[in-house]
């Protein structure tokens, strides 16, 4: 018999909204500061960094563009928060063209990040967190949309982070949400409780059949911290090279997450 999945994680969605904000309010902060050479030095793969800077816009604006749309027909939504890490595989080709347009034809990033923040706090609210709105993955929850819009702040905050040496903070609203989000992907991915996964101080999950364990230390425990988490689960980083590095510690037989890593594409 399957190990029973466990009830979903809920979030608020007025302070989900707000973290969304604020996290891209530190990146605007941080793009403000480029020099045109910063700009021009590679962001992510092929993208330059102005190009990453664009691409982040999308964060916002995905939900603002979902908004001004009529609420799709049906009952239910086609794809549940737990399921969206793994449905953002396919279209990098669209994006990858929209995003160098986009960078080529607003060249004033800061102008795009005021307009961007504010089509947002306009359309997007707060208290509609059960209406459906359509995705690139399926019709969402607006509530659970906006959990993945933390997703795609954090891990190209991130990404910014490692192309250009800045130090841009991370609102703990936004890293908490992102951190469990993927957590609860990775335990929905492997259901049962014979590993014990830590990212402290957001998330602690059990993962992967098995021997269930019930009292004192697990003999299965993996445990890192949540930017580590974040990369590995978003490919950034490899299970070997985070174990070589000792950002990540593994004890016990069954504590080797690298064939489900990793989560996102």
């Amino acid at each position: 018999m399957p190990p029973a999945k466990k009830r979903p994680r809920a979030y608020d969605v007025t302070r989900t909204r707000t973290a969304v904000l604020a996290q891209f309010a530190h990146v605007r902060d941080a793009v403000r500061g480029l020099t045109a050479e910063q700009l021009a030095l590679p962001g992510l793969g092929e993208w330059t960094v102005r190009e990453l800077a664009a691409h982040l816009i999308m964060a916002l604006e995905r939900a603002s563009r979902a908004m001004e749309l009529p609420a799709p027909r049906g009952p239910k939504p086609e794809v549940s928060l737990l399921e969206w890490p793994f449905s953002t595989t396919g279209g990098s080709a669209g994006i990858a063209d929209h995003t160098r347009e986009l960078a080529e034809g607003r060249p004033d990033l800061d102008a795009l990040y005021e307009e961007t923040s504010a089509r947002f706090a306009e359309l997007v609210p707060a208290d509609a967190g059960d209406r459906l709105v359509t995705t690139r993955s399926g019709t969402m929850r607006l509530g659970d949309f906006l959990v993945t819009r933390t997703v795609e702040l954090v891990v190209h905050t991130d990404d910014l982070h490692r192309a250009t040496g800045l130090d841009i903070p991370y609102d703990r609203q936004a890293l908490a949400a992102c951190t469990r989000l993927l957590a609860d992907a990775l335990a929905d991915r492997a259901p049962g409780a014979s590993v014990e996964v830590r990212v402290p101080p957001f998330a602690v999950v059990q993962c992967i059949g098995g021997p269930k364990h019930t009292r004192g230390t697990p003999p299965n425990v993996v445990e890192t911290d949540p930017l580590t988490w974040i990369r590995l689960a978003t490919g950034r980083t490899g299970w070997a090279e985070a174990l070589e590095a000792a950002q990540v510690s593994a004890s016990g037989e069954r504590a080797d997450l690298a064939p489900l890593l990793p989560l996102m594409g």
